[in-house]
C-alpha cells in the first residue's frame, strides 16, 4: 500500500502564557500578541474570558497580525455565569473561534455539588448557542471542575446519548498523569479505592486509561499540552489559598536553570507524559474524521501550574510546541 503523509498538526498557545516567568509583570495583550506572531511558533492562539476585561482590543490585535484567536472559553459555575457563556459564544463566533472550551465548576451555584443531569443541561444549552455561530463547546476535564470525578465523563456521555447528542471533551493527560502516586489526588478523583493505585486507569501503557477510552469513543474535540511528572507533592513555590499549597500540574518540559523550580527535575521523569500525548498524536493522524488535528500548548502561570516559579514558561511552550511538530513529522508516514 502507497504511504500517504499526515495533514500538518495545528500547534496553539494558551495566551496567559506568554510571558517569561512568573514574578515578572506580565506584558500587555499587544505585546504578547507580537511574540506569539514572531515566534512563528503557533498557528493560532487560545484565550479564556476575563469578566473585567475590555475585550475589543483583542479584535484589532486577530487583523493586525493574522493570527486567529483559533480556541474561546472561560470558567463556568452553572446557575449563575449562562449569561456569560453564551456571550462568550457569540464573541467566538464573531471572531472566528471554532471551539469553546469550557470548565465548569463541580459546584451549582447554589453551592451543591453539579448532578450529571445539570451538567448536561449547560452544556446542550451551549450547543443550543454555539451551533448557529459556528462555534461549538467542549468541557475541559479538569481539576476542580465535575469531571475531577473522571468517571462521570462516561455517565454524562450516556445520559447526552439518550438525547442524541454527542460529547465533545477538551483532553489535557496533565489532569490525570499528575495525580499517579499520589494518595490524595487519587482521593479526590474517587479512585483511592484502585488496589492498582489506579495506573490501569490512568497509565499511558494501560489499554484501559480513561483517556484512551475517551478517544475511542469520539468524544475529544480538542487537546492540551503541558508536561508533568507523576506523584510531585505539590507546587512549593505558591499556595493556592491560605496554607494550602498549589497542584503539581506543571513540570517543567526543558530542564530549568539552577534555584527556578520547586522541586528536582529529571527528564525520565517526564516520560509518562510524553508517551501519552504520543499515543494521541497517533490517534489524530490515523483518525482525522474522529479527532482532533489541533493542540494548545499551555505552560502557564498560577498556583496550581508554574506560579512562584522563575524558570522561563514562555521558553517551555516554544520547546513544547517544536517537540509537538517534531513528534508529527517523525509518525506522519503511514503505509
Amino acid at each position: 500500500m502507497a504511504s500517504r503523509v499526515a495533514a500538518p498538526l495545528r500547534v496553539g498557545i494558551n495566551i496567559d502564557g506568554v510571558l517569561l516567568h512568573d514574578g515578572i509583570r506580565t506584558p500587555q495583550p499587544a505585546t504578547r500578541y507580537a511574540w506569539v506572531r514572531h515566534s512563528g511558533a503557533f498557528d493560532y492562539v487560545e484565550k479564556n474570558i476575563d469578566p473585567s476585561e475590555d475585550f475589543t482590543p483583542w479584535f484589532d490585535l486577530v487583523e493586525r497580525h493574522g493570527l486567529p484567536i483559533g480556541v474561546f472559553g472561560g470558567i463556568f459555575c452553572a446557575g449563575r455565569d449562562e449569561a456569560r457563556m453564551r456571550w462568550g459564544l457569540a464573541t467566538g463566533g464573531r471572531l472566528g473561534a471554532r471551539l469553546f472550551n469550557m470548565q465548569l465548576f463541580a459546584r451549582h451555584f447554589g453551592g451543591r455539588p453539579i448532578t450529571d443531569a445539570q451538567v448536561v443541561d449547560f452544556y446542550c444549552e451551549a450547543l443550543d448557542h454555539g451551533g448557529p455561530v459556528g462555534c461549538l463547546p467542549t468541557l475541559e476535564v479538569h481539576v476542580d471542575m465535575w469531571n475531577e470525578d473522571f468517571r462521570r465523563v462516561e455517565r454524562v456521555a450516556d445520559l447526552l446519548a439518550r438525547q442524541n447528542v454527542p460529547l465533545r471533551l477538551t483532553l489535557d493527560h496533565s489532569h490525570l498523569i499528575f495525580k499517579i502516586g499520589h494518595a490524595a489526588e487519587l482521593a479526590a478523583s474517587g479512585l483511592a479505592d484502585q488496589p492498582d493505585g489506579a495506573r490501569a486507569l490512568l497509565s499511558p501503557d494501560s489499554d484501559q486509561a480513561l483517556y484512551a477510552m475517551w478517544l475511542r469513543e469520539g468524544w475529544v474535540a480538542h487537546a492540551h499540552a503541558r508536561s508533568v511528572a507523576p506523584g510531585i507533592a505539590h507546587n512549593a513555590a505558591m499556595n493556592r489559598q491560605r496554607d494550602l499549597p498549589g497542584r503539581a500540574i506543571q513540570y517543567p518540559f526543558v530542564q530549568p536553570p539552577p534555584g527556578t523550580f520547586h522541586a528536582d527535575w529529571r527528564e525520565e521523569a517526564l516520560q509518562p507524559w510524553k508517551d501519552a500525548v504520543i499515543a494521541l498524536l497517533d490517534w489524530m493522524r490515523d483518525h482525522p474524521d474522529r479527532a482532533p488535528q489541533q493542540i494548545s500548548c499551555e505552560f502557564i502561570p498560577f498556583a496550581d501550574y508554574g506560579g512562584g516559579g522563575r524558570y522561563p514558561i514562555w521558553d517551555n511552550n516554544l520547546a513544547c510546541a517544536a517537540w509537538l511538530r517534531r513528534v508529527w513529522a517523525q509518525r506522519g508516514l503511514t503505509d
